[in-house]
């Protein structure tokens, strides 16, 4: 990669790529450029270009890229974040013992799913989706800052209308809801015989036992219809298996 020779900015570029930087990597959210710009015009009395500061955090990362350092800068949740470099993810994960990860139990993910996936869905088309009341599960979610109440439906009783949040954004490292993956793509990913044994190598590092994905065929709610026998079961019936933290 060519990187531009840092001896060829101005001073006031390097000045600005400097201080782009710093808040950055200061900033315990997702900054946007605009914050950056609004911070830089109270210290200087005049505010960057909007342009300036994007072309500062892609100079930033060509820098690092051709240094191979171990942090890079993303979008994340409509700003910018300081992460850590893809190369790098393994030992990260090896590093983190499960006392310090906190998750979301498989219920909760499930209807986070549908709601990240539909939205803005209702509680109806949650509950059809999973086949069960998934009423504890969206309150439970909407304890953790992860989904809201967005609006309500048109439909007969106007139900109200649920979302993913700004906090779901930054739980799982998304610039915006149009990033997640599609479902195509998740479907190979399960199918890559290499995602078992990546997964096999980062389990063992982390001293756990490694649990398979069942080969018996998919969950009948998986696909978004209801299991037709039996009535709905509901998330308390269950038990009380909901973690209280969230997604890292």
């Amino acid at each position: 990669m060519d990187v531009r020779p840092t001896s060829e900015y101005t001073e006031s570029e390097r000045r600005l790529h400097q201080i782009v930087e710093a808040l950055i990597f200061a900033a315990a959210d997702p900054l946007p450029p605009k914050r950056i710009a609004e911070v830089v015009h109270e210290v200087r009395g005049q505010a960057p270009e909007l342009g300036a500061i994007e072309d500062a955090v892609k100079r930033l990362n060509e820098r690092y890229a051709a240094g191979q350092h171990g942090v890079q800068i993303e979008r994340w949740a409509g700003g910018f974040r300081m992460t850590t470099a893809h190369a790098v993810a393994p030992y990260l994960k090896a590093f983190r013992t499960q006392r310090h990860q906190r998750s979301l139990s498989r219920s909760l993910m499930e209807t986070l799913a549908v709601v990240a996936y539909r939205q803005p869905t209702t509680k109806p088309e949650v509950d059809y989706v999973r086949g069960v009341d998934a009423g504890y599960a969206l309150r439970k979610l909407m304890g953790l800052d992860l989904i809201d109440v967005v609006g309500r439906s048109d439909a007969i009783g106007r139900p109200l209308l649920y979302g993913t949040t700004e906090e779901f954004l930054v739980a799982f490292g998304l610039d915006t809801a149009d990033d997640l993956p599609d479902l195509r793509s998740i479907e190979e990913l399960l199918d890559d015989p290499a995602f078992d044994e990546e997964r096999a190598e980062l389990m063992l590092l982390r001293e756990l036992p490694v649990q398979q994905r069942p080969s018996d065929g998919p969950d009948p709610s998986a696909n978004g219809v209801a299991a037709a026998d039996g009535p709905p079961q509901t998330d308390e019936d269950a038990g009380p298996d909901e973690a209280t933290g969230k997604a890292a």
